[in-house]
């Protein structure tokens, strides 16, 4: 580099620490350090849990729900886990209303599919 992009150089990245340091000093909303402190503590997956949850007893119904246990959505799809084969075979024949419940109860989890497994329930 020649000199004068050495000094411009030299300039601009003084000017971007001096503008960094500046607004470490200014004060900070408190709905954006709250929001800050909800994503590093985790509060905002366990809300989020406790709403699949509910969503999911009004979904399969009071009876069902007792045996199975809602678990994580990715990639559009909701795994369940339910105590037995017979229940899941139940909840087999009844995955579109379930899915069509649960799409109602929370548009924003983007649910498309529901996968069963058979698993521990506690």
């Amino acid at each position: 580099m020649q000199p004068a992009q050495d000094a411009t150089a030299d300039f601009l990245a003084r000017r971007d620490r001096e503008q960094r340091r500046h607004y470490a000093r200014k004060p900070k909303k408190i709905a954006d350090v709250l929001a800050q402190l909800i994503t590093a503590r985790g509060y905002g997956r366990i809300q989020s849990n406790a709403d699949l949850a509910g969503a999911w007893q009004q979904a399969a119904g009071v009876t069902i729900a007792r045996f199975t246990r809602p678990g994580r959505i990715r990639r559009g799809t909701l795994e369940v886990t339910a105590g037995n084969s017979t229940i899941i075979q139940e909840l087999t024949f009844q995955k579109q209303q379930i899915l069509t419940k649960l799409q109602t109860a929370m548009p924003d989890a983007s649910i498309r599919d529901i996968r069963f497994r058979v698993g521990n329930i506690e």
